[in-house]
């Protein structure tokens, strides 16, 4: 397996607050992706967009763990290409404030395309804009 992508951040809200915005369809729509639905539930399965110029990739999940307050997990893949990924966040209470770690495997099980676009780089820049930036400023 190759290296995992793993981005930190201590983010200064209460895990309640930070669970609720991982948490909650129309919360998760204001600062994360315009899922098609979401319920924090083993089997739940959810849909959205993502765009990169002209293509546009429909992301296909699966829920495959809850632990309230301190973890969850995802299935990651693309509608009409190989590959299959996971997300896991973990929670941490740090008093008033929340360490939030998220985790994506299996990055390398997807193609290697002409325009790169599955490209580790890509991920980065993602998780680092949407855990380190987007989250921080939803909820603090």
């Amino acid at each position: 397996m190759a290296n995992p992508i793993i981005v930190e951040k201590v983010i200064k809200a209460p895990a309640a607050k930070v669970w609720a915005a991982l948490t909650d369809e129309a919360q998760m729509r204001k600062w994360y992706f315009d899922v098609s639905a979401f319920k924090p539930e083993v089997g739940f399965e959810f849909t959205f967009e993502g765009r990169n110029k002209d293509m546009v990739y429909h992301h296909l999940c699966r829920v495959t763990e809850v632990v309230p307050l301190q973890r969850l997990s995802y299935s990651w893949r693309y509608q009409g290409y190989p590959g299959d990924s996971l997300v896991t966040i973990e929670l941490f209470d740090e008093g008033d404030a929340t360490r939030v770690k998220l985790t994506h495997t299996g990055l390398e099980t997807f193609p290697d395309t002409p325009n790169r676009d599955f490209a580790r780089e890509n991920f980065e820049m993602g998780w680092n804009a949407i855990i380190g930036k987007n989250l921080p400023a939803f909820v603090e």
